[in-house]
This record gives C-alpha cells, structure tokens and sequence, in this order.
C-alpha cells in the first residue's frame, strides 16, 4: 500500500482524530520547554488536533503549527484561534528561524528513504543549538498499520546512525511503552537532539 493513503486517514478521519481523547504528552513537552528560552520560537510539524500547539502557547511560547492534512489543520485552527501552515515535512524551507522543533509522532510517517533529507531540513530551520523532538514507533522495518497509515518503524540504533550522519549533536533516544490512535500496545522512540 502507498505512503499517500496516509495522508487520505487524516483527511477521512480530521474531525474524529482531532477531537479524540488523548493525553497531552506533558512530560515530554515540558522537558522541552525547559530547555529554551521564556518567549522562544517553536515549530510544531504535525499538530494534528492542535493540543500541543495550544499548550505551548498557554505558556508563553512563539509557536508555529504545521500538518500536513488541510483538513487537520482547520481542526487545529478552530481549537488555538490563529492559522495553522499546510506543508509536507519535505516542504520544510526554513533557515535558522526556529530555537525548537517539536515533531511529536509526526515524522513516524517520513518515508525511510527521505527521512535524512527532512532531519537536514529540520536541522537547517533550527537555530544554532536549537533543539529537536521527535517521536516515533518502534520497529526493525517500515509497513503500514491496520488503518493503511504508513509508518517508518525505525530501532533505536537506526535512528541514531542516522541523525548522527545528519550532524546532530546531544542524541538521546528514550524507549518506552504506550499506546497509539489503533489502540494497540506500542513500543515508542523518543528522540531529542540539538543542532
């Protein structure tokens, strides 16, 4: 099955997913803002429903939501109250704009094969040590879910190889148990790294 029936699940599935109840991953999300600056730059990529977007911006944050779902986007716009950016993580083009990017289960679906290309393009976006969230699904080889969404199930090691040939600095790749959208027991990745 290809990639692109991903993106129709979000569009399908906008309203549904973005208003699902989910826990706001808090822990993760303040271990980034803790790093950065009162009143910092941050780019969210894939903020599907808008939470963390809006988390962010209750504390004070300068945030940025991206998705890549034009339908997910309006979900999230509707819940923050500014415009949300529809771009591909592969559309990525900023320079040195960004002190944080937080990619939270959002980069899980970069196909293998462009994955470094978008780790550089995130990395470009960053400001000198700025920091990167990411978090992903763990596995040994890409596939697809029982929703058709195409995932990149990177190990720990593989996601690290690679973000080291990228250039970044200060990898750290936390392994934890969770659960996802399917409901499934899910084995999670969570990277943070600096420019």
């Amino acid at each position: 099955m290809p990639p692109d029936r991903t993106s129709a699940f979000y569009e399908e599935n906008a309203e549904t997913y973005a208003n699902r109840a989910r826990s706001l991953p808090k822990r993760q999300l303040d271990a980034l803002l803790a790093r950065l600056a009162p009143g910092a730059a941050i780019l969210e990529l894939g903020c599907g429903g808008g939470q963390d977007s809006a988390y962010m911006l209750s504390r004070g944050f300068d945030v940025t939501p991206t998705d890549g779902s034009a339908e997910l986007a309006r979900q999230a716009e509707m819940l923050i109250g500014r415009p949300v950016r529809v771009m591909l993580f592969q559309q990525l083009d900023a320079d040195s704009a960004y002190d944080g990017v937080w990619a939270h289960a959002s980069l899980l679906h970069v196909p293998r094969s462009e994955l470094a290309d978008v780790f550089a393009r995130v990395r470009r976006a960053l400001r000198t040590d700025g920091i990167l969230h990411a978090s992903f699904k763990a596995g040994e080889a890409e596939g697809h879910d029982g929703f058709g969404r195409y995932y990149n199930y990177p190990s720990a090691d593989w996601l690290s190889a690679l973000l080291t040939a990228s250039g970044w600095r200060n990898i750290a790749v936390e392994e934890s148990d969770g659960g996802g959208y399917d409901g499934k027991p899910t084995r999670w990745l969570t990277v943070s790294a600096q420019r």
